[in-house]
């Protein structure tokens, strides 16, 4: 068992090449075995010999008697990576823990939210991809990104692919999970009265995790453009929300096509409208930013 152990304990048993390239080894041996359903592969002791410089058989048998539990599981077919082996191996690979390359900064399309000049430009910046305003030099959004992610993709690609990832994480963090670790997130919507953002919308949403104490904050009609309702109605309408930036949306709430309302207090309820030329799809929230009810609106016609 380790869930008692000190935590410098956990890590001090990396400390070791030999049971790193142990990890390593199991890891690239189960990607050269495995098979399509068939379950992560259990390598036997003969196996992981054959792929570790080790000096004998004992040394190897010492390594791994201290890796199992913690980075490793054993059973009689054999040893394969538990949780936290997965995690640390993978990082390992993909050389996650060095600085991501240069990107930037890059012209990208989309209006700042502050000014509504169309001057957005992209940079990484510590391992942050970042959206500056060059007009009024304001900070647009921040997304952290990894080196492996800037390392395997060119400029274009990679700017897609934090518009991915920004959708899969505000997917997971409207629904309660932690996107870094998949703990439950708390949620509260605070109204911020001096807020740089615009009065179409003075109101964040901020999702907490108390496992690994992560953060996420985001304006209340941005927390729900991923809802299922919100991705229907904007794709009826020949828009992939799914596949736009956040930065892509900042027109909208400075145009005021998108807005929020606090429509009750006791208990505290929400109305966010996200508009379309005439069009628009109505969400209803709870204190905690959860979507209890939503409605299509046809200009001035009334309900679909």
């Amino acid at each position: 068992m380790t869930k008692n152990r000190p935590v410098t304990d956990i890590f001090r048993l990396l400390a070791d090449d030999t049971r790193v390239d142990i990890l390593r080894a199991v890891a690239v041996s189960q990607y050269e075995l495995e098979q399509v359903g068939s379950g992560a592969a259990e390598l036997a002791f003969s196996e992981i010999y054959e792929h570790v410089d080790v000096e004998n058989t004992s040394k190897l048998s010492y390594h791994l008697g201290e890796l199992t539990g913690t980075y490793l599981r054993k059973s009689d077919d054999g040893y394969s990576l538990s949780h936290a082996g997965e995690r640390i191996v993978r990082f390992i690979l993909s050389g996650n823990y060095e600085q991501p390359e240069s990107f930037g900064p890059e012209p990208v399309d989309g209006v700042c939210v502050f000014c509504g000049e169309e001057a957005l430009e992209a940079k990484l910046s510590h391992q942050f991809f970042r959206i500056d305003c060059t007009a009024c030099e304001q900070q647009v959004t921040g997304q952290p990104i990894t080196p492996a992610q800037v390392r395997t993709r060119d400029d274009d690609s990679l700017v897609q692919s934090v518009k991915l990832r920004t959708a899969e994480d505000a997917r997971q963090i409207r629904q309660g999970m932690c996107p870094e670790c998949g703990a439950h997130l708390s949620a509260d919507v605070v109204a911020v009265p001096e807020s740089p953002l615009p009065d179409a919308d003075s109101f964040v949403v901020t999702s907490t995790c108390e496992e690994c104490l992560r953060e996420y904050n985001s304006p209340l009609t941005y927390s729900v453009v991923y809802h299922p309702a919100s991705i229907a109605f904007h794709w009826d309408r020949g828009i992939d929300v799914t596949a736009r930036g956040i930065w892509e949306f900042h027109e909208h709430v400075y145009e005021g096509h998108w807005t929020s309302e606090q429509t009750a207090s006791d208990p505290e309820e929400y109305e966010v409208v996200l508009r379309h030329g005439d069009d628009a799809v109505r969400l209803y929230l709870d204190s905690a930013a959860t979507v209890v009810e939503t409605e299509r609106v046809r200009g001035a016609s009334g309900e679909f």
